[in-house]
């Protein structure tokens, strides 16, 4: 589980098959929430139910679900003097209200044990909303799979490349494809560009003449 992932060329692949195995995992499931609220005191009449519901540009969603044993990713730098990463991947320990117990499994830092906190986070600026609101949640994501540029500059023993889609920019194909040292520890799972031909097994790549 540690040094394994499945890459997949958008965010939206890579939700669709961490929420997939994250049901498939097993243990007892831990679901956080966050903490929403109004920045404006004149817009206090808006419900932190409605506020649940907005996912903007830079927050995580409302609701994480995670269970013992499962693989995560930083997506903020937290505190890179202790490894705490934009992309370093950890392991979920042990689960508190407001912390969570996690060992980080990559990089220097492999095999220590953090915690990770809530953080509030503001929307980025260009995401235009009609009053502005923060979220307090964890900074994480599961990631049993992750899109194919956060995996750049990782070893991993076992890679599955996900492709519903042929990937979009130029090197992408390369860095999912040299993740591994061995051939033999690489599977491709391919949607066929001609829909009409199940039996074609190609897809695009992307070059630069």
């Amino acid at each position: 589980m540690i040094n394994r992932a499945i890459l997949t060329p958008t965010n939206d692949y890579v939700d669709e098959i961490n929420n997939l195995l994250i049901h498939k995992f097993l243990g007892h499931a831990v679901k956080y929430y966050s903490f929403d609220e109004t920045l404006d005191k004149t817009e206090q009449g808006f419900q932190e139910d409605f506020l649940n519901t907005l996912t903007p540009n830079g927050l995580h969603p409302h609701e994480l679900v995670l269970k013992p044993g499962c693989p995560i990713m930083l997506l903020r730098n937290i505190s890179p003097s202790e490894g705490l990463c934009n992309g370093t991947r950890l392991i979920c320990n042990r689960y508190e209200s407001n912390v969570i117990d996690a060992e980080i499994t990559t990089g220097h830092y492999r095999g220590k044990k953090v915690f990770l906190p809530r953080i509030p986070i503001l929307p980025i600026e260009s995401d235009k909303h009609p009053f502005p609101f923060k979220r307090a949640q964890f900074t994480i994501r599961l990631s049993f799979a992750m899109i194919i540029n956060k995996s750049q500059g990782q070893t991993l023993d076992y890679v599955g490349i996900c492709l519903p889609q042929p990937v979009f920019s130029r090197g992408q194909l390369y860095i999912a494809l040299s993740r591994v040292k061995n051939t033999n520890s690489i599977k491709v799972l391919v949607r066929p560009i001609d829909i009409g031909n199940s039996n074609d097994g190609s897809t695009k790549n992307i070059v630069y003449k």
